[in-house]
């Protein structure tokens, strides 16, 4: 890749983050004039240059590798598998944290919130979902909105879905992963999630939102509620850690814990 492949990239970045180029210049600290002819290709940024444009405008690292090869750079991050020998630590915590976690689920997320970690209690919450949902990787949006997936018992689907499709298309704004541009086109392409979109095509909320909102489940002891945290690594300076989440389901009521503390009982 040629340096002028960085100024289509820069400009593109920015235009995803809506930031003017006096705006993110000034940030920067050079001129609006040398970012212009950055992304025009009439000047050739400096790896430090790059990196700092990169951090203001919060590019994943994944994605500051690549501006930098097009730059013509050696990439400055590395990518180490979870499973590796330096990365002990990092999954020995995260291990630590699901296992804690039980009875509750708890799951670690990679950038296209594909399972890569999972409590027993987690296991459970899937177990009965068709081999097609859940081989060779269990993705989140997939089990949550497939009809045949969680979609089928979640009591309140078009609340719950509103919430996912939402948060989904925050991750394509802000990722521009083309394999989470095609989930997007694939959730938007079953059934219910296309009835769900075009009833609710021209609806206003009105109603005071809740505080949080749960996922409800028909589940044969009743109702499990469940509300969601996401958590990040701080200071990441490997792609791999730089892109983990981990979400934490919890009971939104006193039934929903007895349920899941009977669950892990049994």
């Amino acid at each position: 890749m040629t340096s002028a492949g960085a100024g289509p990239l820069l400009r593109e970045w920015r235009g995803r983050r809506r930031r003017s180029q006096l705006d993110l210049a000034s940030e920067a600290g050079v001129s609006t004039r040398h970012l212009s002819f950055v992304e025009t290709g009439r000047a050739k940024p400096s790896r430090e240059l790059l990196l700092t444009l990169a951090r203001h405008l919060d590019v994943p690292l994944r994605d500051r590798n690549s501006l930098l090869l097009a730059a013509g750079y050696a990439p400055r991050y590395q990518e180490t598998s979870i499973d590796a020998a330096i990365s002990q630590p990092v999954r020995a915590s995260l291990e630590r944290l699901l296992a804690t976690h039980d009875p509750y689920p708890g799951v670690v997320l990679d950038r296209q919130w594909n399972i890569i970690l999972a409590n027993q209690a987690a296991q459970r919450l899937v177990s009965g979902l068709p081999r097609t949902l859940t081989d060779p990787t269990v993705n989140v949006f997939r089990i949550s909105l497939h009809p045949d997936g969680l979609a089928a018992t979640t009591i309140n689907f078009d609340e719950w879905c509103a919430a996912m499709l939402a948060q989904l298309r925050r991750l394509v704004m802000v990722s521009a992963d083309p394999a989470l541009v095609e989930l997007e086109a694939e959730v938007l392409a079953y059934p219910n999630v296309a009835a769900h979109v075009a009833a609710t095509a021209d609806a206003v909320g009105l109603e005071e939102p809740p505080l949080l909102l749960p996922c409800r489940l028909a589940v044969a002891g009743g109702e499990l509620s469940l509300f969601t945290m996401l958590t990040t690594f701080g200071t990441p300076r490997d792609i791999t850690i730089d892109e983990i989440a981990v979400e934490l389901f919890y009971p939104a009521d006193d039934t929903s814990a007895a349920m899941l503390r009977a669950a892990a009982g049994s």
